[in-house]
């Protein structure tokens, strides 16, 4: 459990020192002086004593304390914000099936990727433009990651660089991976990521055109003038320029490949000896010709809601993803995990491990590292009871039997 005590503006000024090249007063501070926690009850409530017993908890906290405009491109969805709230919804339409009166004494959560041992099947996702929810933040998340015995993935987007993250110390991480249309931009990326002693890439396949985010457009989001997307600064590509709608949109539909294809996963694998994860996947059809083409793994994922609204729920998706992929290569979740049950649904499902992404932008806005680290411990507590009332004490003990879905067939009792 945590507590958070803390003002507001301590908060915000919470590991500035130490970092080359960076002021100790940070432009984040006065930039956050006037966020909508400054209304009714907001910033002061903060400072109350709050018992935090699980990771939602960590938003409404988080809608306190950051800008708006920042609180709803985190927060928000395409468009109608269905898919948004199908991903979380969806996860109440699988129950339980435990069993009992076994020996769940000893638990191993632990479990390997693309060959590297983690302490759980929780890793994190990415996502971007974390300093924008705390000065520290990717340093944050990538020191967190590591304690925790877990893998981060550094966003493209990213407002520290490949080698600003690695600085932090040891720790297993992978890169995502947007590709420009300037393949020179991309090919100097990758090369820099594997210098970085990155492991993997995360390519994200859903994103030929940035989603109708109207949050977005409504605040006319921008990167912050004090922020820079550190991966691109000195290629004249770190920054975003203010525009009628979505500053966001604007540069993706600049910067962002429209014409990418199959074909460049093929291209990809000739400029790195990296595994590739493809990120984006919710179709059988897709999954057969990703393992086709030669990817890693698979990554379920329909962009946090962010892109095309009314795609399935991601563990509505799974299932079908996983059958098409005949064990041949892991297939991950990404989106909508709140609970350890919500992890114990996906492996019973056939995931190999889930991703988070919005727990931890949320607990990094409240307490900093801190506040990821605790996110993490709590996702890991909660999965480690549910396998132990689910009466599994490894992670292969985890199996469909264990779940039943409403889109399931009438099922008959397997046989002991």
């Amino acid at each position: 459990m945590s507590s958070v005590k803390r003002n507001i503006a301590e908060d915000q000024i919470i590991g500035l020192e130490g970092h080359a090249g960076e002021n100790n007063a940070s432009p984040l501070v006065s930039w956050c002086s006037s966020p909508r926690s400054a209304s009714k009850g907001g910033a002061d409530s903060l400072t109350n004593e709050m018992e935090i017993t699980n990771v939602s908890e960590y938003e409404e906290l988080a809608r306190q304390k950051l800008p708006k405009m920042v609180f709803d491109y985190y927060a928000s969805g395409a468009e109608d914000q269905w898919t948004l709230r199908e991903n979380r919804f969806a996860f109440t339409k699988i129950q339980f099936r435990p069993r009992i009166l076994i020996d769940v004494s000893k638990i191993d959560m632990s479990t390997t990727v693309l060959g590297f041992k983690i302490s759980m099947p929780i890793m994190i996702a990415p996502t971007a433009m974390q300093k924008m929810a705390h000065p520290e933040g990717e340093y944050a998340t990538a020191r967190a990651a590591s304690a925790a015995g877990t893998i981060m993935t550094l966003s493209s987007w990213a407002t520290s660089s490949v080698e600003e993250v690695a600085s932090t110390g040891p720790g297993i991480r992978f890169f995502q991976l947007y590709v420009y249309k300037d393949r020179n931009v991309v090919a100097q990326l990758v090369r820099r990521a594997e210098r970085a002693g990155f492991k993997a890439i995360a390519l994200t396949v859903d994103t030929p055109r940035l989603g109708r985010r109207e949050a977005d457009i409504k605040n006319r989001f921008t990167l912050p003038p004090f922020l820079t997307l550190k991966n691109f600064e000195g290629l004249d590509l770190g920054k975003m320029d203010k525009a009628d709608d979505s500053g966001l949109a604007s540069y993706v539909a600049g910067q962002i490949d429209r014409t990418l294809s199959w074909k460049d996963v093929k291209w990809l694998q000739t400029i790195t000896s990296l595994p590739i994860l493809v990120k984006g996947v919710i179709t059988a059809e897709d999954t057969r010709i990703a393992i086709e083409t030669g990817a890693a793994g698979i990554i379920v994922s329909n962009h946090g809601a962010r892109q095309l609204d009314y795609v399935p729920a991601t563990i509505r998706a799974l299932e079908e993803v996983v059958k098409a992929a005949r064990g041949q290569v892991p297939v991950f979740l990404d989106g909508g995990v709140r609970r350890g049950t919500d992890v114990f649904k996906a492996l019973a499902l056939g995931a190999s491990g889930i991703f988070i992404g919005r727990p931890v932008v949320f607990s990094l806005a409240v307490e900093g590292e801190t506040g990821i680290r605790r996110a993490l411990q709590m996702l890991r507590d909660e999965f480690e009871l549910t396998m132990a009332l689910s009466g599994c004490r490894s992670l292969k003990e985890i199996t469909r039997d264990h779940i039943i879905a409403d889109w399931d067939l009438p099922r008959i009792p397997p046989r002991l």
